[in-house]
Protein backbone atom coordinates (compact mmCIF):
# COMPACT_ATOMS: atom_id res chain seq x y z
CA UNK A 1 0.00 0.00 0.00
CA UNK A 2 2.82 2.40 0.84
CA UNK A 3 4.34 1.66 -2.57
CA UNK A 4 1.10 2.77 -4.20
CA UNK A 5 1.20 6.07 -2.33
CA UNK A 6 4.88 6.52 -3.18
CA UNK A 7 3.97 6.08 -6.84
CA UNK A 8 1.13 8.59 -6.45
CA UNK A 9 3.52 11.04 -4.77
CA UNK A 10 5.83 10.91 -7.79
CA UNK A 11 2.92 11.48 -10.19
CA UNK A 12 1.55 14.30 -8.04
CA UNK A 13 4.90 16.07 -7.82
CA UNK A 14 5.28 15.91 -11.60
CA UNK A 15 1.75 17.21 -12.19
CA UNK A 16 2.18 20.07 -9.72
CA UNK A 17 -0.29 18.65 -7.21
CA UNK A 18 0.52 18.26 -3.54
CA UNK A 19 3.08 15.56 -2.87
CA UNK A 20 1.92 14.74 0.66
CA UNK A 21 -0.11 11.58 1.06
CA UNK A 22 -3.32 12.18 3.03
CA UNK A 23 -3.56 10.78 6.54
CA UNK A 24 -5.65 7.71 7.25
CA UNK A 25 -8.10 9.86 9.25
CA UNK A 26 -8.51 12.26 6.34
CA UNK A 27 -9.06 9.38 3.93
CA UNK A 28 -11.69 7.81 6.20
CA UNK A 29 -13.47 11.15 6.63
CA UNK A 30 -13.46 11.77 2.88
CA UNK A 31 -14.88 8.40 1.86
CA UNK A 32 -17.37 8.22 4.74
CA UNK A 33 -18.54 11.69 3.72
CA UNK A 34 -19.07 10.58 0.13
CA UNK A 35 -21.16 7.62 1.30
CA UNK A 36 -23.22 9.91 3.54
CA UNK A 37 -24.20 12.08 0.56
CA UNK A 38 -24.15 9.69 -2.41
CA UNK A 39 -25.70 6.39 -3.38
CA UNK A 40 -25.70 4.43 -6.63
CA UNK A 41 -28.18 2.68 -8.88
CA UNK A 42 -27.52 -0.74 -7.35
CA UNK A 43 -28.13 0.49 -3.80
CA UNK A 44 -31.26 2.43 -4.80
CA UNK A 45 -32.67 -0.60 -6.62
CA UNK A 46 -31.95 -2.83 -3.61
CA UNK A 47 -33.64 -0.31 -1.31
CA UNK A 48 -36.69 -0.22 -3.60
CA UNK A 49 -36.85 -4.03 -3.62
CA UNK A 50 -36.68 -4.10 0.19
CA UNK A 51 -39.45 -1.50 0.50
CA UNK A 52 -37.24 1.11 2.14
CA UNK A 53 -39.07 4.35 2.83
CA UNK A 54 -37.70 7.07 0.57
CA UNK A 55 -38.76 9.07 -2.46
CA UNK A 56 -36.78 8.97 -5.68
CA UNK A 57 -36.81 12.33 -7.49
CA UNK A 58 -36.19 12.75 -11.21
CA UNK A 59 -34.97 16.34 -11.42
CA UNK A 60 -34.87 16.52 -15.23
CA UNK A 61 -37.21 18.48 -17.47
CA UNK A 62 -40.43 17.28 -19.07
CA UNK A 63 -38.93 16.07 -22.35
CA UNK A 64 -36.36 13.94 -20.51
CA UNK A 65 -39.06 12.51 -18.22
CA UNK A 66 -41.20 11.54 -21.22
CA UNK A 67 -38.22 9.94 -22.96
CA UNK A 68 -37.55 7.59 -20.06
CA UNK A 69 -37.50 7.44 -16.29
CA UNK A 70 -36.97 5.14 -13.35
CA UNK A 71 -40.08 3.18 -12.42
CA UNK A 72 -41.50 4.64 -9.21
CA UNK A 73 -39.71 7.99 -9.48
CA UNK A 74 -41.45 11.30 -8.87
CA UNK A 75 -40.93 13.97 -11.51
CA UNK A 76 -39.89 17.23 -9.85
CA UNK A 77 -37.59 19.42 -11.94
CA UNK A 78 -35.04 21.32 -9.88
CA UNK A 79 -36.70 24.67 -10.62
CA UNK A 80 -39.93 23.40 -8.99
CA UNK A 81 -38.51 21.85 -5.82
CA UNK A 82 -38.74 24.94 -3.59
CA UNK A 83 -42.37 25.44 -4.62
CA UNK A 84 -43.60 21.82 -4.57
CA UNK A 85 -41.53 19.69 -2.20
CA UNK A 86 -43.00 20.57 1.18
CA UNK A 87 -46.56 20.18 -0.15
CA UNK A 88 -45.89 16.82 -1.80
CA UNK A 89 -43.18 15.06 0.23
CA UNK A 90 -43.19 14.64 4.01
CA UNK A 91 -40.15 16.33 5.54
CA UNK A 92 -39.21 13.16 7.42
CA UNK A 93 -39.11 11.04 4.24
CA UNK A 94 -35.56 10.64 2.88
CA UNK A 95 -35.02 11.83 -0.68
CA UNK A 96 -32.75 10.49 -3.43
CA UNK A 97 -32.23 12.69 -6.49
CA UNK A 98 -31.11 11.77 -9.97
CA UNK A 99 -30.57 13.46 -13.31
CA UNK A 100 -29.27 12.20 -16.70
CA UNK A 101 -25.89 10.76 -15.81
CA UNK A 102 -22.37 11.33 -14.54
CA UNK A 103 -21.81 14.23 -16.95
CA UNK A 104 -24.72 16.19 -15.47
CA UNK A 105 -24.78 17.94 -12.09
CA UNK A 106 -28.57 18.39 -12.08
CA UNK A 107 -29.00 15.84 -9.30
CA UNK A 108 -26.48 17.77 -7.20
CA UNK A 109 -28.43 21.00 -7.67
CA UNK A 110 -31.69 19.19 -6.87
CA UNK A 111 -30.17 17.64 -3.74
CA UNK A 112 -29.02 21.10 -2.66
CA UNK A 113 -32.59 22.43 -3.00
CA UNK A 114 -33.95 19.58 -0.86
CA UNK A 115 -31.19 20.09 1.73
CA UNK A 116 -32.07 23.80 1.93
CA UNK A 117 -35.64 22.79 2.79
CA UNK A 118 -34.43 20.49 5.59
CA UNK A 119 -34.73 17.07 3.92
CA UNK A 120 -32.29 14.22 4.41
CA UNK A 121 -31.10 13.77 0.85
CA UNK A 122 -28.66 11.72 -1.19
CA UNK A 123 -27.61 12.01 -4.80
CA UNK A 124 -27.72 8.90 -7.00
CA UNK A 125 -24.41 8.93 -8.84
CA UNK A 126 -24.55 7.72 -12.42
CA UNK A 127 -28.09 9.02 -12.80
CA UNK A 128 -30.68 7.68 -15.20
CA UNK A 129 -27.94 6.61 -17.62
CA UNK A 130 -26.36 4.10 -15.27
CA UNK A 131 -29.72 2.95 -13.90
CA UNK A 132 -30.81 2.07 -17.44
CA UNK A 133 -27.43 0.64 -18.45
CA UNK A 134 -27.47 -1.65 -15.41
CA UNK A 135 -30.79 -3.09 -16.58
CA UNK A 136 -33.05 -1.80 -13.81
CA UNK A 137 -36.75 -1.04 -14.46
CA UNK A 138 -37.35 1.89 -16.82
CA UNK A 139 -40.52 3.29 -18.33
CA UNK A 140 -41.42 5.99 -20.80
CA UNK A 141 -44.63 7.67 -21.93
CA UNK A 142 -45.75 4.36 -23.50
CA UNK A 143 -45.04 2.09 -20.51
CA UNK A 144 -42.25 -0.28 -19.40
CA UNK A 145 -39.06 -0.39 -21.44
CA UNK A 146 -36.97 -3.57 -21.34
CA UNK A 147 -33.25 -2.94 -21.63
CA UNK A 148 -30.42 -5.43 -21.52
CA UNK A 149 -27.64 -4.88 -19.03
CA UNK A 150 -24.59 -3.15 -20.42
CA UNK A 151 -21.63 -5.45 -19.64
CA UNK A 152 -19.45 -2.38 -19.09
CA UNK A 153 -21.57 -1.28 -16.13
CA UNK A 154 -23.03 -4.41 -14.53
CA UNK A 155 -22.27 -8.12 -14.29
CA UNK A 156 -24.51 -10.06 -16.66
CA UNK A 157 -24.83 -13.15 -14.46
CA UNK A 158 -25.87 -11.56 -11.14
CA UNK A 159 -28.13 -8.84 -9.82
CA UNK A 160 -25.38 -6.82 -8.14
CA UNK A 161 -21.67 -6.29 -8.50
CA UNK A 162 -21.02 -7.42 -4.88
CA UNK A 163 -18.76 -4.43 -4.25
Amino acid sequence: MEAAFTSLKRVNSVSGMTSTAPSADLLVAHFAGKLAFETDASDVHSAQEQGAGFVLIDSRGGAAWAQGRIVGAVHMPTAEIAERALAEIPLDLPVVTYCWGPGCNGSTRAALEFARLGYQVKEMIGGFEYWAREGYPVEDAHGPVVRAKDPLTAPLSTVTCDC
